[in-house]
């Protein structure tokens, strides 16, 4: 007589308590898992019945040696988890599975058995085959698939992270570039009644969105290598602690401006590389004309080129000095010829220096130009006292000689800018 609560396959009489196959078209009819596999007919049971698996709860799929003595019921519980939750959340699919395995165990046992294990080395090939290997750049560059790939978090403070509107577990601002970037894929959906063109116009609405993840991504990116960042924040401050760099001359800094736009295909480093041999490159060929310089003069050894170049500068200094000593008398000499023209003229004396200039470049004699100042200032006088007054200028005055003094006058604070 069977034991109270054992159960016994009806072919072979094995216990099959743990694990059993109940058909659903004859009564009392329990086969073991290996009597069924092999297609065991007894009495009126056929292979083809129906079926219905019987479990007792301590059932192991990976049989009583596994690690940690996970039951089938369990393992089932397991597989939902990861289906609802997701792989990585291990905290809720281990409250799913049971109080009794904590969210280690949980990770363990998936990665041991179905990844790393029998199971996941049939299911998951070691090489992916059909994939499109991308051969326009290496990895990480301005045109690479990986343009997208998250970056480490900024290391920031939290009150700096505040001011920035920064979440550094998604790398992410609250206003991002683009920022109705997401309009154009939130209200797309797939319906089975769709045409092609629907299809087609929903896809370039996904390849607009991809598109402007990655420019989003690319400015995230030259924020990073050029350290934006720690500049809008003032922490560049640190980098005069640093080895003083060399000074950039004014050519350097118009042919950083030309050559701006290739900021976005080069990284910080490598453009202050190509500037830093640029400038090492000039500084060969300039010492390479400097001992050219030399052999063309005599000089084969270093120690003569001090010599050489003292008795240059001596030389230099005197040319210096006779060129400076004819130009002082030359501007002597020319300012007596200066105003040689209008010198001799009545009113040259009530002139000051600059309107004698004046008058010598428009070639206007001094008595001319005392009279048509003085109507101009009184017109000016008689306008801020509010009088009326109609301008009467002399004939000979056209518009350019009047637009000259005009300007002339206002610079030198006779009359106001408004007036003139």
């Amino acid at each position: 007589m069977a034991e109270l609560g054992k159960k016994y396959c009806v072919y072979c009489l094995a216990e099959v308590s743990p694990l059993r196959f109940r058909c659903t078209e004859c009564q009392d009819i329990e086969l073991c898992p290996e009597c069924f596999s092999a297609g065991a007919e007894i009495g009126h049971h056929r292979r083809y019945h129906g079926y219905q698996l019987v479990d007792g709860g301590r059932f192991t799929l990976w049989g009583p040696e596994a690690e940690g003595g996970w039951t089938s019921r369990e393992e089932q519980l397991l597989l939902d988890a990861i289906e609802q939750f997701g792989f990585g959340n291990w905290e809720d699919m281990a409250a799913h599975v049971g109080a009794s395995r904590t969210p280690q165990e949980v990770m363990e046992h998936y990665v041991s058995m179905y990844i790393h294990g029998n199971l996941g080395r049939a299911c998951i090939p070691d090489t992916i085959p059909n994939r499109v290997t991308d051969h326009t750049c290496p990895g990480g560059g301005p045109l690479s698939p990986s343009l997208t790939t998250p970056l480490p978090p900024l290391d920031i403070s939290v009150a700096e992270q505040q001011q920035l509107g920064y979440m550094p577990l998604r790398d992410d601002y609250e206003i991002e570039y683009d920022q109705d970037a997401e309009t154009l894929i939130s209200g797309l959906s797939v319906n089975y009644d769709d045409e092609d063109v629907e299809i087609e116009l929903k896809r370039a609405h996904v390849d607009m969105y991809v598109r402007k993840l990655r420019e989003r991504q690319r400015r995230k990116n030259i924020a990073r290598d050029y350290n934006l960042v720690p500049a809008f924040l003032g922490k560049d401050k640190k980098d005069k602690e640093r080895p003083a760099k060399r000074k950039v001359t004014k050519e350097e800094k118009e042919l950083r401006l030309k050559l701006r736009p290739l900021y976005q295909f080069m990284s910080c480093k490598e453009f202050d590389d190509l500037f830093e041999g640029m400038h090492k490159e000039k500084m060969l060929r300039a010492k390479i004309r400097e001992l050219q310089r030399y052999r063309r003069n005599g000089i084969t050894k270093l120690e003569e080129s001090a010599e050489y170049e003292a008795a240059r500068h001596k030389r230099e200094k005197r040319k210096e000095n006779k060129s400076a000593a004819g130009a002082k008398r030359g501007r002597e000499d020319g300012k007596d010829g200066e105003f040689a023209a209008i010198e001799h003229l009545p009113g040259f004396e009530l002139l000051s220096d600059r309107e004698k200039v004046l008058c010598s470049s428009l070639n206007l004699s001094p008595a001319r130009y005392v009279t048509v100042k003085t109507i101009i200032i009184k017109d000016h006088l008689q306008k801020r006292q509010g009088i009326p007054s109609k301008s009467r200028l002399p004939s000979y005055l056209d518009k350019v000689l009047k637009k000259r003094i005009l300007n002339f006058l206002t610079e030198s604070g006779w009359i106001s800018r408004d007036a003139s």
